[in-house]
């Protein structure tokens, strides 16, 4: 691609490089200059413009950025028309958004004249949201480089997991002291939390604060149905061996992480019944803030996999705003 200034009168067929504006004539940036513009502008008292000239081979911006992104686009991800060099994704339902970094990288290296941007992997993303961008810098690109960012991935490395778990079981625990509209409202706070994926709560019980008790809800909330179940307990959960994990495993379930580096939400547990997830909920989660509960929620919700070392790497970026009425805010109220 040549890029530079051109006699006015002989830019016909080239790219208008910027907007030119004159009396009764007028060029758009990055559009073909027809002959009669062109003959216009020059009488108009222009006698030289920016223009770009593409050689053999090169790629238009637009041809360009739509073939990029139609091999980046994996399951449930739409990319649109392309314009001014640049092609957006969207999702095509809700879910969460998947990208593998590497890929994205890979990609990106390749040459300045492509660039790929999209939204955090993980990310939960309504029907319609645009998650990805292809973006050709320059008017064209020639066609090795394109060639090259082709094939710097050799699968998509984006996608959309949809939202596949629609039945949630809530087990809610009791002691003296918490009210009964608190745990109202932190069942109307997991439905709001809920709604944009589809999910429902289909089965809610409170017990005692006592293992035995809890072991019986998460299986019964099991036997009803319930896809997912999130235990709220009255009391945090401090440790492997508290009342909601030795619950679960009294139920026959098992224990896969308890803590989480994202804050609030250090003390999620997560574990399952047989291959229902089972999530005992920091005390966070009652309240509507992002949190890390969210983080292990939609991703369940997405049916996809959570593992201790997909927790362990939420730690860069897992300090999230403060919720000020938890019980034990970060700052020990003392400010520091």
């Amino acid at each position: 691609m040549q890029f530079g200034p051109v006699a006015t009168r002989d830019s016909a067929g080239l790219i208008a490089a910027h907007t030119v504006r004159a009396e009764g004539a007028s060029l758009k940036k990055g559009r073909p200059i027809a002959a009669e513009e062109a003959l216009r502008l020059a009488e108009s008292g222009i006698p030289e413009i920016l223009a770009v000239r593409l050689d053999p081979g090169d790629v238009g911006e637009d041809e360009a950025a739509a073939r990029l992104a139609r091999h980046l686009a994996g399951e449930g991800l739409r990319p649109e028309a392309p314009f001014t060099g640049r092609c957006n994704l969207f999702a095509e339902a809700a879910g969460v958004f998947v990208a593998e970094p590497a890929g994205i990288d890979a990609v990106n290296a390749v040459d300045e004249a492509i660039t790929v941007a999209t939204l955090p992997s993980f990310r939960p993303v309504a029907a319609g949201e645009m998650v990805a961008t292809v973006k050709i810098i320059p008017y064209a690109v020639a066609a090795a480089p394109l060639e090259r960012a082709v094939g710097a991935v050799t699968a998509p490395p984006m996608r959309l997991a949809s939202y596949r778990l629609v039945r949630v079981g809530v087990v809610s625990t009791l002691l003296p002291g918490l009210k009964p509209a608190t745990v109202a409202k932190t069942l109307r706070v997991l439905a709001e939390r809920l709604a944009p994926t589809g999910a429902q709560i289909v089965t809610e019980t409170r017990v005692r604060h006592e293992a035995g008790a809890v072991a019986a809800a998460i299986a019964g909330a099991v036997a009803e149905g319930a896809e997912l179940v999130v235990v709220f307990g009255a009391s945090a959960i401090a440790d492997r061996r508290d009342v909601i994990p030795a619950g679960l495993e009294a139920a026959g379930g098992r224990v896969e992480q308890f803590g989480m580096p994202v804050d609030p939400g250090n003390l999620l547990l997560l574990g399952a019944l047989g291959g229902v997830p089972v999530i005992g909920a920091p005390g966070c989660a009652r309240s509507p803030k992002e949190n890390g509960f969210d983080f292990v929620l939609h991703r369940l919700l997405a049916g996809l996999a959570v593992t201790r070392a997909d927790i362990v790497r939420l730690g860069v970026g897992g300090l999230l705003t403060e919720i000020p009425l938890r019980g034990q805010p970060r700052s020990g109220g003392d400010g520091v």
